[in-house]
């Protein structure tokens, strides 16, 4: 039904982002990876998914057409939900993901919340002919941001909790790793190191 939304970023955060669209603000879920990709470009512009269920319609957006794609890919899968996927997609890049699959590195996808065994073994046998067949292959690149200021905390604080976290938990994480590190952590490497914590 819906494409893609252009238009102006009104906010953003680690878990979603909203959009004016010729004065219409659309909220839409997000991953990290896309979080990290939208910068701080007042227009933008998000690929979209729309989920529709008994009792609400969810956005969720993306970057780029292979995030997308491989979003779909992952939903298709028994056991896998939008908000699986999206904490997929903030725990490791597209092409991590899609390489986890396609050499069968079970304790990876493993290592996501939410991803057990069972669930591991059915992505690799239900995605790794679709994914080594088509023409798809995401290839690994270098991107990110730098933030360095006193709201770092809060901002992998609040996303955390919005992926359902409780907040003693994540404030002990969040304080081990920060004391723990030798140079300011961008807010992605922040939050995906304590995703591999909690």
């Amino acid at each position: 039904m819906y494409h893609h939304l252009q238009g102006r970023l009104v906010e953003k955060t680690p878990t979603y982002a909203v959009i004016d669209c010729g004065g219409v603000g659309y909220q839409v879920n997000i991953s990290l990876h896309t979080f990290a990709k939208l910068g701080s470009n007042e227009q933008c512009k998000l690929l979209v998914h729309l989920s529709v269920k008994e009792d609400s319609l969810s956005l969720f957006g993306f970057a780029d057409e292979d995030e997308r794609r491989l979003f779909r890919q992952l939903i298709s899968v028994s056991g896998i939900g939008e908000n699986t996927a999206r904490m997929m997609l903030s725990s490791l890049s597209p092409a991590e993901i899609q390489q986890a699959i396609l050499s069968s590195n079970i304790p990876v996808l493993q290592s996501i919340k939410g991803i057990g065994n069972k669930t591991a073994q059915r992505l690799v046998l239900d995605l790794k002919d679709k994914i080594s067949k088509s023409d798809s292959i995401i290839t690994p690149m270098l991107d990110g941001f730098t933030m360095v200021d006193h709201q770092l905390k809060d901002q992998a604080m609040a996303a955390l909790l919005t992926l359902g976290f409780g907040k003693p938990a994540v404030e002990k994480v969040l304080n081990s790793i920060l004391r723990a590190s030798k140079e300011m952590p961008t807010l992605e490497v922040l939050i995906k190191m304590a995703l591999n914590q909690l």
